[in-house]
């Protein structure tokens, strides 16, 4: 059997079954919808293999429009909007069983020389004294609710808290809407930019509305609230590979109306930043 790395690895490999259109597995993983960062990195997939390869991915645009169903396929179309001397636009449309689910407008840029400056990365402790994610939670929860068990299992990335998690209601109520992660694909993903550039975009979205619920209740166990993710955006300032160790600092500026907004900065272990990404989620209180 595959491991999870290489399993992510063929969930990126789209089939082509048009000029411009591609196909997309979607496993049937007994969730609720379809994982949004798995939608928006096919999508990534799909718009990249329009374009020449030259030329990196420098930002992509996306909206979530309905859930996706887990165990169908999805469709991608994309539509090549312009072809410029420096500049690549795609705009992608997912579709499944016949209607939009998501669609995302995707920028490439040939690399070119120009000034450069970044701010610093935050003081963060490196990841190999940090828990995995899901011995942390056991320590806590016992054994894993089956669910996070079976995510576990099948989990890509390698996932550490820079801080330890919150669990009380003492330690919530003092805590700021921030929190930072260590990641990294839990094996080699190969060496074409492209794959690491879309698993990174897939691995975007599963922590980064961490930061609007921290203090709130627990990020793990019982949920109060249901989540969905309502739009993406991301910047890609620097060449990375997903399977080595990379810092994902995020906060959340304000929550309001039932929609938190997080944003986030990816960094690698030298302090160099890599991504910046932007999040809006829908938080609904279960019951209401």
């Amino acid at each position: 059997m595959s491991n999870p790395a290489e399993r992510l690895v063929d969930l990126l490999d789209l089939e082509k079954i048009e000029e411009n259109i591609y196909r997309g597995q979607s496993p049937d993983e007994l969730l609720q919808r379809v994982f949004g960062g798995q939608v928006a990195g096919q999508a990534l997939v799909a718009a990249g293999r329009t374009t020449d390869g030259q030329r990196p991915v420098h930002s992509l645009h996306a909206y979530f429009v309905r859930p996706g169903r887990p165990g169908v396929p999805i469709v991608y179309q994309v539509e090549r909007i312009r072809d410029g001397r420096s500049f690549t636009t795609r705009r992608v449309v997912a579709i499944q069983q016949g209607r939009t689910i998501f669609n995302l407008t995707a920028s490439f840029h040939q690399p070119e020389p120009g000034f450069e400056h970044q701010l610093p990365m935050p003081a963060t402790p490196g990841p190999e004294g940090l828990p995995k994610l899901d011995d942390e939670i056991r320590e806590h929860l016992g054994e894993l609710p089956e669910p996070l068990e079976r995510m576990a299992r099948r989990q890509a990335f390698d996932i550490r808290y820079a801080e330890p998690l919150r669990w009380t209601p003492a330690e919530i109520e003092t805590a700021e809407p921030r929190s930072a992660v260590w990641m990294r694909a839990v094996g080699p993903l190969g060496d074409d930019p492209l794959v690491h550039t879309c698993a990174v975009t897939y691995a975007s979205d599963m922590t980064l509305l961490d930061a609007v619920r921290v203090p709130v209740e627990p990020l793990w166990g019982q949920r109060g609230f249901d989540m969905a993710s309502l739009d993406h955006a991301m910047w890609f300032h620097r060449p990375f590979r997903a399977d080595e160790w990379f810092l994902y600092q995020q906060e959340s500026p304000i929550a309001t109306s039932a929609r938190g907004l997080a944003r986030g900065q990816i960094y690698d272990r030298e302090g160099k930043l890599l991504v910046s990404v932007m999040q809006e989620g829908l938080f609904r209180k279960i019951g209401s």
